[in-house]
């Protein structure tokens, strides 16, 4: 019965053009990977500032996880909460402007340990549509009531306040949105929490390293909690939460994905710290950034391309799934990897090339992305 269905599941998958098949990687090596001995131009990373191929990162990681032990052995309930983690906690709430923070494995499991904790049967959350799955997980697991507000949309999020004042919601939203690309509208946000005063979770995981001040993100005024990943533009793995003070102390008795898990070693504690000093530092990087996806926007756009984004994602348009996944395909022939989103992940016949800009990109490879892509 299972294997039967695995099948029809699978087929089904090729036939409406939604099958997903990863590409091997032999290697990557700054903006190139190297796969089947080519070297391919990629346009698919989240290492927007290039700091995952960064020698000068490498060597205090590997300087690091000589002096420490390679895994942490325990949850951090157990015999896992070591001094240099929480000092490390300590700094990246004091760089980002919170009063707290704490370390997950993972962004998956950071938004899915937070929304299941806090929330309960008899909460209700109002969250952008276009959330992360992530968080949807985390509302399904809370047991609370949810509603979605059409995408970036406050006259929509209004309406649901007005709707729902009295039971005190809860708001979700991203401050940078990973597939549609634009920014989250900080002062019509702004203006609803002053007047309705709710309680907000914002995700800045595409945002903190590359965008703000020292990369500190753009929405600390709107969020009493904000989400990170150390696995995009700060060149690492994991993920962080800040938070009000009370709240470390409330994840570490009630978050599940937190208190079953094995924590991060202390290696990897000492490389985040080494990580906010780096970033600090990448104020070049942040600009060529900024200038280089505003670039690659503005051809698309003059080539005819539909595309949305406001930095440093940009989602090419396509609509239909199949046609999306054979353009990429043609594209990587052409030595170029970009990768298209589609159905869960973007709404059903909305498919989209989603292409991630870095700091390692540069006018030339613009060029050749542009030029082949309209030839394709």
């Amino acid at each position: 019965m299972f294997k039967k269905r695995i099948i029809n599941k699978l087929t089904a998958q090729k036939e409406t053009g939604l099958y997903r098949e990863p590409v091997e990687i032999e290697n990557k090596k700054g903006k190139f990977l190297l796969i089947e001995g080519r070297k391919v131009l990629n346009f698919a990373s989240n290492d927007y500032l290039g700091l995952g191929v960064s020698d000068e990162l490498k060597r205090k990681v590997s300087g690091n996880f000589l002096k420490y032990a390679t895994s942490s052995s325990s949850s951090r309930l157990v015999s896992g909460n070591y001094s240099v983690i929480n000092q490390a906690e300590k700094e990246y709430a004091r760089f980002f402007g919170y009063e707290d923070a704490l370390f997950f494995p993972s962004g998956y499991q950071a938004n899915m340990g937070i929304l299941s904790a806090l929330f309960e049967k008899g909460d209700l959350l109002i969250f952008d549509k276009h959330m992360h799955a992530s968080s949807v997980k985390g509302m399904l697991l809370s047991g609370a009531d949810f509603h979605g507000y059409k995408h970036n949309s406050m006259s929509h999020l209004c309406k649901w306040l007005e709707k729902t004042s009295k039971k005190k919601p809860a708001v979700l939203t991203e401050s940078l949105f990973s597939m549609d690309g634009d920014f989250l509208d900080l002062q019509g946000f702004n203006e609803l929490k002053n007047r309705f005063d709710f309680f907000s979770i914002v995700d800045e995981a595409h945002a903190f390293g590359a965008i703000g001040e020292n990369g500190k993100g753009i929405a600390r005024d709107v969020a009493d909690i904000g989400v990170g990943t150390f696995g995009k533009a700060l060149g690492l793995f994991g993920a962080f939460v800040l938070m009000p003070a009370g709240f470390k102390e409330y994840f570490f008795n009630f978050s599940s994905p937190l208190i079953y898990t094995t924590s991060l070693p202390e290696a990897h504690a000492a490389s985040a710290i080494d990580v906010l000093e780096i970033i600090s530092q990448c104020k070049k990087q942040r600009k060529h950034l900024s200038k280089i996806s505003s670039l690659t926007k503005e051809k698309l756009v003059y080539e005819g391309f539909c595309v949305k984004g406001d930095a440093h994602i940009l989602a090419v348009e396509i609509g239909d799934e199949s046609r999306a996944l054979e353009i990429s395909e043609r594209l990587l022939e052409e030595d170029i990897f970009v990768l298209p989103a589609r159905y869960p992940t973007v709404p059903l016949h909305k498919a989209i090339l989603r292409i991630g800009m870095t700091a390692l990109h540069t006018e030339e490879d613009v060029k050749k992305l542009v030029s082949t892509l309209k030839e394709v």
